[in-house]
């Protein structure tokens, strides 16, 4: 039974952004998982290094903005990257609610270790995809999310 489509559904999913968006995302971190792997980090993880690397302490919730990830999801990775010594954790000494983190020296030599082939991946896609393409394409999508900032952790 082949019932009318909703006038408000595109006529082919190719054409919906959030499939689209969807598409590329998987596109490009197919690229990046075995990388991923082989430093024993998962693609939340590595945003959270990835993070931490750029900056001293954080607070979490801000930790959790710039990586993308909801707070929830944050708060579980902690444990369990304290743990493994690829972060480090303390308490705020003006605000023992807040929780602050860094990267630790096990979280640096990921980086430095996965650098070099992270660095290999961005230049096979461009070399694929055309510099000028890349830059417009990063400038385009960074617009986009500019139109509805938000914090993940609040979505």
């Amino acid at each position: 039974m082949n019932a009318e489509k909703p006038e408000f559904l595109p006529t082919d999913v190719r054409h919906s952004l959030p499939m689209a968006l969807l598409r590329a995302r998987e596109a490009v971190m197919r690229q990046f998982r075995p990388m991923l792997e082989a430093h024993g980090v998962n693609e939340q993880q590595w945003r959270v290094l990835r993070v931490l690397a750029e900056a001293d302490d954080l607070d979490a919730s801000e930790v959790a903005a710039r990586a993308n990830i909801l707070a929830p999801s944050l708060t579980r990775m902690i444990r369990s990257m304290t743990d493994r010594g690829l972060i480090e954790r303390d308490r705020d000494a003006t605000d023992a609610r807040r929780v602050l983190l860094r990267i630790a020296p096990a979280g640096m030599a990921v980086i430095r270790a996965a650098s070099p082939e992270s660095r290999r991946i961005y230049r096979e896609i461009e070399a694929a995809f055309g510099p000028d393409r890349m830059e417009q394409l990063v400038t385009l999508l960074n617009a986009l999310s500019a139109l509805h900032p938000g914090d993940p952790a609040e979505d």
